[in-house]
């Protein structure tokens, strides 16, 4: 049950809100906990143990932690287990099948593969356990002793499935407040966020990633030059769109229910630097890494050899964590090479330049892209990559950017500050205006997906 579906907006929703809304101060937490288990249950209800192990072990390992206050060496051994839990259940639904297939081309072994259904929202989720009992033996939060209020936060419906990904630390506060944690304002914030977010996912995301998908019908070695650069852009609208449309979303819900989420996105294609363009997107997948595993490591404090190497291990886990796949560890590896690169002598120049900054972002994001997009196999990468970079004749791009030249444009102007800062002074001019705009984007794009077939989540693959 995606957010972008008449299921979620005219159902699930209104009825979730109400037993929300309706539960006892006392019950808040509990109503929340049984409404998210149900949410994730409809539509992955064969993994509710591999989520229901992931709370309680996590639970209980940090209860564990917080009686060893005196014991560093028994605490480390812990602190081994947290990792080897979470990482371990990650590893074996996400990698087990890369790495059998890849040691039986290496081999020549025949192991079977186990092809398992990869649980939905698990590379999230198990990131927002790991993040909490590492944070339990920090010392920067408590132990919870409260299950209920510890598996609200983990399974809190908005968040669940795709992001932000919120630490604990960040709602702990939040989830203690059993009355008045919402307010009005809070609610008529959350509903606002909500359809704005829904309008760049279905009105935006869908209509440009129809041209994407196209390109993937008529095969990567058809393709013209132009039509592999066209569509290539249009992907880079989509996942923009679709991640930070569904982000929206999901902290407007967070406000309805009395909770702030974190920014996800900042208007990432605006960058002048690739070192920019990952402070802007995807921040609390960037955050989570810099805090666990960048900072441990070392960070920037050991000299600039030390902080390359960790720069290595950072995107290559960045990498990894996006798919099972060759070309996820190469876009990884492809952004490690830009940052390091940026880091050694380029970021200077790029701060006192004004256009050219931009266009060598940009120009180097949407390359990233395609790296990401094609996903079928270095074959495939290596055919779109050729059309992309040696002119080759193929299908015409005319066609395709007649039909989608207005939604491209469109896109275009909305990865701009622009809409925003029309949007700010509209609510400031008029709490008419305001509800107008609201009501037009929420009517339209319910008549699209009354109308329309085509609704994907890109990052539910992930």
């Amino acid at each position: 049950m995606v957010f972008s579906s008449l299921l979620f907006i005219f159902r699930f929703l209104p009825i979730a809100l109400a037993v929300y809304y309706l539960a006892p101060p006392r019950l808040k937490n509990l109503a929340l906990f049984l409404i998210s288990l149900f949410f994730y249950s409809w539509g992955e209800v064969r993994y509710f143990p591999v989520m229901a192990a992931c709370i309680l072990g996590n639970y209980l390992l940090a209860l564990w932690l917080g009686r060893l206050q005196d014991r560093r060496r028994a605490r480390r051994a812990v602190l081994v287990l947290v990792v080897v839990f979470n990482i371990g259940m990650l590893f074996f639904f996400k990698y087990s099948d890369f790495f059998i297939s890849n040691l039986n081309a290496l081999l020549g072994t025949s192991i079977p593969l186990l092809r398992l259904t990869l649980p939905l929202g698990i590379s999230f989720y198990t990131f927002q356990t790991m993040s909490y009992t590492l944070d339990v033996y920090k010392g920067t939060v408590q132990p919870e002793r409260n299950i209920i209020d510890l598996g609200a936060y983990v399974v809190m419906f908005p968040q669940l499935i795709a992001g932000p990904i919120v630490l604990y630390k960040d709602v702990a506060a939040q989830l203690k407040v059993k009355k008045g944690r919402y307010t009005l304002a809070g609610i008529n914030e959350g509903i606002g966020l909500f359809i704005l977010g829904l309008g760049k996912k279905v009105l935006l995301a869908n209509n440009i990633g129809a041209l994407w998908e196209d390109i993937k019908l008529l095969g990567y070695s058809s393709v013209s030059t132009p039509l592999a650069w066209l569509g290539l852009v249009a992907f880079t609208l989509q996942i923009y769109f679709d991640f930070s449309g569904y982000s929206t979303m999901a902290i407007g819900l967070g406000k309805m229910l009395g909770f702030n989420f974190p920014e996800n996105f900042n208007l990432p294609y605006i960058s002048r630097s690739i070192t920019e363009f990952w402070r802007r997107w995807h921040m609390t997948l960037s955050g989570w890494f810099r805090e666990y595993v960048y900072i441990p490591l070392g960070g920037n404090r050991r000299g600039l050899p030390r902080q390359i190497f960790n720069l290595f291990v950072v995107w290559t886990l960045t990498g990894f964590w996006h798919g099972a796949n060759w070309n996820f560890l190469l876009w990884g590896f492809y952004y490690f090479v830009l940052l390091a690169v940026e880091k050694l002598f380029l970021y200077d120049k790029l701060q006192r330049g004004r256009v050219w900054p931009h266009l060598y972002a940009l120009f180097f994001i949407v390359v990233g892209w395609g790296l990401f997009a094609v996903d079928s196999g270095m074959g495939d990468i290596a055919a779109f990559f050729s059309r992309l970079f040696w002119p080759q004749g193929g299908v015409s791009a005319l066609y395709f950017a007649r039909n989608y030249g207005v939604a491209l444009l469109v896109g275009m102007l909305c990865s701009t500050p622009w809409p925003r800062r029309f949007y700010a002074w509209a609510c400031k001019k008029s709490e008419l205006l305001r509800i107008l705009m609201l009501a037009a984007v929420l009517l339209v794009s319910v008549a699209y997906l009354v109308d329309s077939t085509y609704n994907p989540f890109i990052y539910f693959r992930f």
